[in-house]
């Protein structure tokens, strides 16, 4: 089967195709993207927009934090925040909040032309009182998994990949891919 990631990140790509058991081709497009709390409304679009410049069978990711105490705000937003307070600022957010509950969330999307599915992965967690750890990138410096009292960027890369949200999509969509 020929599949085509839409990432420009080679460690992902190369994540994809061990864990799907073939070689995923890396489709290096921009597609638009919604801004939207929930990343599954974003998945769909950049989908279908990928898919309309490759014409093969395409998927995207989109990952966000989402902090409980906040509705899930700020979901797949994290990047913006990140980017105008830091992982400094995220953790300010939760204070004054009586608990700190948060999960990660990958969603993969798959669209082959005609058929268009999501493939998530959910780890429940918690936000730090502070950054810590050096590994990683993004929010990995913020987000402890559920019973671990590490952060992401605490681990090893060994560690966080065999209990990703990333892992658990990528393998819910190997199982639909298989016969």
């Amino acid at each position: 089967m020929e599949l085509f990631f839409v990432t420009g990140n080679e460690n992902k790509l190369r994540e994809a195709s061990k864990i799907l058991g073939f070689d995923v081709k890396s489709a290096k497009i921009d597609v638009p993207e919604e801004q939207e709390i929930e990343v599954d409304k974003i998945i769909e679009s950049k989908a279908k927009a990928a898919y309309e410049k490759v014409k093969q069978p395409v998927i995207v990711e989109d990952t966000g934090l989402y902090f409980e105490a906040m509705n899930g705000f700020p979901g797949a937003l994290i990047k913006w925040v990140l980017k105008s307070i830091g992982n400094e600022g995220a953790v300010k957010m939760l204070n004054g909040h009586d608990h700190r509950n948060a999960y990660a969330k990958t969603g993969i999307g798959y669209f082959d032309g005609e058929n268009f599915k999501i493939f998530s992965g959910i780890i429940k967690g918690k936000i730090s009182e502070e950054p810590r750890g050096k590994n990683g990138f993004g929010w990995d410096m913020i987000f402890i998994p559920e019973n671990y009292e590490k952060t992401f960027a605490e681990m090893t890369d060994e560690e966080k990949n065999n209990i990703s949200m990333r892992k658990i999509a990528f393998e819910n969509l190997k199982s639909f891919l298989q016969p």
